[in-house]
């Protein structure tokens, strides 16, 4: 897992992947983990480019 820091400590990362006709966004942020499912591509896509502003990150990874 490349989002892991020295001393165990988790860095920010937003992950997309589609699986069984659904779309995942998986939200990594301090020790919290949050995923969401949407029917459509484009609400996932939309739902992870507004916390990947919201976090301040370069970019999200589609799996």
């Amino acid at each position: 897992m490349d989002s892991v820091e020295p001393a165990g400590k988790v860095s920010p990362c937003i992950e997309v992947v589609e699986a069984c006709g659904e779309w995942f966004v998986r939200v990594v942020e301090d020790d919290q983990e949050l995923t969401r499912s949407f029917e459509l591509e484009s609400f996932a896509l939309a739902f992870a480019e507004g916390q990947r502003m919201r976090l301040g990150l370069a970019d999200f990874k589609r799996l």
